[in-house]
């Protein structure tokens, strides 16, 4: 099993990430690491090329959209990064193998007890902290952010997550329909905010007070 996983991984990484442009080398060796099977249930198709079902109306991303959001944001290890919308935990341990310390955010009260539950199973809670609550206002109390990945879609962005980015700082979060996105990538520096996007992608509604109501 040990050795399927590990060349699932490996096949991963190199047909759905690096094939498709992913270049941050310690995104890939990230994503080459962690394994993604024990986050997900169903663990036959945890290396497929889409998104899974975890329950409550939530999907854990497809390997290419996970690798992706960490790629845009650049980062290098010395980052406290808030991400919105835990799931599983699978993202947020990823981002806690590239920055210094990830604050994941979950509404719905199941899956925040799943992703504390398979970060700590895992060995990878060390530099990451779940907390349940409504993410589409961030969680101010250990803001501001070097990053922010918002992990579900939204019809705008949401104010209070440009507030606690700091800056410089990046922001990647799909923004759009119920139905189709764009996923941005903000810029802040030098109080000027820079946005490009990504790519076209289609993500679960942000829930909240500041996203789909």
């Amino acid at each position: 099993m040990i050795r399927d996983s590990t060349s699932a991984r490996r096949d991963m990484v190199e047909h759905q990430l690096r094939r498709r442009g992913i270049r941050d080398e310690r995104v890939l060796e990230a994503m080459a690491a962690i394994p993604r099977e024990d986050f997900v249930p169903g663990r036959p198709a945890a290396y497929g090329d889409e998104p899974i079902q975890i329950g409550h109306g939530q999907t854990i991303s497809q390997p290419y959209m996970t690798a992706l959001m960490a790629a845009v944001l650049e980062l290098r290890g010395s980052e406290t990064v808030l991400e919105v919308g835990a799931g599983c935990g699978y993202a947020a341990a990823v981002l806690g193998q590239l920055a210094r310390r990830v604050v994941t955010i979950e509404i719905v009260p199941e899956l925040a007890a799943l992703a504390r539950d398979n970060l700590r199973r895992t060995g990878l809670d060390k530099n990451v902290t779940v907390v349940q609550g409504d993410g589409s206002g961030g969680y101010p109390k250990l803001a501001p952010y070097d990053a922010i990945s918002v992990a579900a879609a939204a019809p705008d962005i949401p104010p209070a997550l440009l507030d606690q980015l700091n800056d410089p700082g990046r922001l990647v979060i799909p923004v759009g329909s119920w139905l189709d996105q764009d996923l941005q990538v903000l810029v802040k520096r030098g109080g000027r905010i820079d946005t490009h996007v990504a790519t076209g992608c289609r993500f679960v509604p942000l829930r909240g007070e500041e996203g789909w109501r």
